[in-house]
């Protein structure tokens, strides 16, 4: 791939986590990376210029939404995505896989591709993985996805079927694909089970992609089961390629995926429950609705840098939220990205100097004493 590569820099000795850089044509992704959701080609309530500010270093789009409005064309008027939104730096898009078998009796499936329809306004279309590859292709993304299919994760026999339709889709994509200057990775699928885990993996691997998700998870599993699959695909993906868990994004997740080698997370929950009212804390979520902090002079956290906790108390905020005033949702947003980017820097960090195990019992003994997340990773 024109202007793509992966350094692996270095692996830490206790655990498999792993500091590298991905190189793109929009610039370098230092990882492990948590990538901000952009759906609809925004972050939502947030400019490029605030997550230039934040430090973001990629950004993901998701295909579906963009297909359907303002569709693919039209972004590529304007130059690609990266121009109609004036994002300079590395965009990811994924296949719009996952939004489609989410039309749960909107869409019917076959082994050539997907007729479906808009949960918009109820037209007809089709996506196959040719389809989906020119999509991306004229978004213009850096780093692309094959198309798959997201199977229950407890469904053996459909997870087969399922597994056997998204490898033909992934050479069909593979062979479809023509940019050189996007890297199209592939995505690992099989449920929890790990026969099946072991073997999509090895058969992507076969396919030489540029980089490999890993898809399917974080979809009703438990934590121990997506723990275990990473851990069965660690071994057999390509050491020198980036590993990307798609929907996976809350912070004790980081810390755990992180420590079974994976290297990208997306995740629409900082801004999710933003949009609700409820921020990250070191010792877990709040909700700023609160009546507790309708007097409180301090920030959400006395130690955070962010714009928000350098200039705002909690007060404040408990306000603007309470009267549904749209810079709270901005601010609460601008705080929660930055807690998780922040993490992420502290991850890279630990690990290069060999602390990443101290790092994660600290962090993971501190947010335990808060209110700890219940929810997975998701996307919208």
């Amino acid at each position: 791939m024109t202007n793509f590569s992966f350094d692996l820099i270095k692996e830490d000795s206790r655990t498999n986590a792993r500091v590298g850089v991905i190189h793109t044509p929009h610039g370098d992704i230092p990882t492990p990376v948590f990538a901000p959701v952009g759906t609809q080609a925004t972050v939502k309530t947030l400019s490029p210029a605030d997550l230039h500010d934040l430090g973001a270093t990629l950004i993901l789009a998701n295909t579906y939404h963009l297909y359907l409005r303002p569709g693919a064309d039209l972004i590529a008027e304007f130059g690609g995505l990266h121009n109609f939104m004036r994002w300079d730096k590395p965009i990811l898009t994924d296949s719009g896989g996952f939004q489609v078998f989410s039309l749960e009796g909107l869409r019917k499936i076959d082994d050539d591709g997907v007729t479906f329809r808009s949960h918009l306004d109820g037209s007809k279309h089709r996506f196959t993985p040719e389809k989906v590859i020119e999509i991306q292709e004229k978004i213009g993304a850096d780093i692309i996805m094959s198309f798959d299919e997201c199977a229950p994760p407890h469904d053996y026999e459909y997870n087969k079927i399922a597994l056997a339709r998204t490898h033909r889709w992934a050479e069909r994509g593979l062979a479809a694909h023509t940019r050189t200057d996007q890297a199209l990775y592939g995505i690992v699928q099989g449920g929890v089970f790990p026969d099946l885990r072991e073997k999509s993996a090895a058969f992507l691997a076969s396919l030489d992609f540029p980089g490999y998700s890993i898809g399917g998870l974080s979809v009703g599993e438990t934590k121990a089961e997506m723990h275990a699959m990473l851990e069965v695909v660690h071994p057999i993906l390509p050491k020198n390629k980036p590993r990307y868990l798609m929907g996976v994004g809350s912070p004790e997740d980081m810390f755990e995926c992180v420590a079974r080698g994976v290297d990208q997370f997306d995740c629409v929950l900082p801004t999710r429950i933003a949009r609700h009212g409820a921020v990250f804390t070191p010792h877990g979520r709040i909700n700023l609705r609160k009546a507790q902090y309708a007097r409180e002079h301090a920030p959400i956290d006395p130690t955070c840098t962010c714009y928000t906790c350098q200039n705002f108390s909690l007060a404040y905020l408990r306000h603007l939220i309470k009267a549904g005033e749209i810079l709270g949702l901005h601010l609460a947003t601008i705080h929660n990205i930055h807690f998780l980017l922040n993490i992420m820097r502290n991850i890279r960090e630990s690990i290069l100097n060999d602390t990443f195990v101290e790092y994660k019992a600290a962090f993971l003994g501190k947010w335990g004493q808060g209110a700890r997340s219940k929810e997975q990773g998701a996307r919208e």
